[in-house]
């Protein structure tokens, strides 16, 4: 009979410590150098751990990937929540200062890296299905904020276009990933401010 799945892994107990260095460690540089250009040797130097630990933890590049994409969502999303839900500042604001407050960062890191959902996601999507849809669940939470704050707004009368919100919160999403790539090529937050502006003169009007 063969080994059954619930085989226990060999080798050193895992440590929660180390796998919490490894996804920070190798979370910054996918963020910056890529999936493809960051190799396993890189991500266990970077954490200052033998290559052995990797496995200890993860049983793939690819999950570790998966792990990095949530751990990289998941320190965002109480931010993204408490901006966009905040139920004492009206629902345009709450945009506008999500907006002005992603731009600015992108500012101060000198419109590098951008995001890494987007970045995967043109990297990744098609050889990965794990990531794909770790991706796609991401996008799902984030453009059910957006839709929230937009129906908000409808509900108030601070948007009369009344366009269903889900579809106006998806193309709010896509296009502010589409700017983000043009800022990277164009080292600028002219493609930032020139959706937003469009957005909020022309489509959540």
């Amino acid at each position: 009979m063969g080994l059954q799945a619930t085989t226990p892994r060999r080798g050193p107990k895992p440590r929660p410590e180390t796998r919490l260095n490894l996804i920070r460690a190798g979370g910054k540089l996918l963020h910056e150098s890529g999936y493809a250009a960051t190799g396993i040797k890189d991500i266990v130097d970077a954490a200052n751990v033998p290559k052995g630990s990797f496995y200890n933890h993860f049983a793939s590049k690819e999950e570790f990937g998966r792990e990095v994409v949530d751990a990289y969502f998941g320190n965002n999303l109480a931010e993204l929540r408490s901006v966009l839900t905040d139920p004492d500042v009206a629902p345009m604001v709450r945009l506008q200062n999500y907006f002005d407050e992603r731009i600015r960062g992108f500012e101060t890191s000198g419109y590098v890296r951008g995001c890494m959902l987007g970045n995967l996601s043109l990297e990744v999507a098609d050889q990965s299905a794990i990531i794909r849809s770790c991706l796609s669940g991401h996008f799902k939470t984030w453009g059910g904020l957006f839709e929230q704050c937009i129906a908000d707004a409808q509900h108030q009368k601070a948007i009369l276009n009344d366009a269903p919100p889900a579809q106006l919160a998806q193309f709010l999403l896509n296009g502010w990933e589409g700017a983000i790539l043009r800022m990277r090529v164009e080292k600028s937050d002219a493609p930032l401010k020139n959706f937003v502006q469009t957005v909020f003169e022309f489509i959540l009007k």
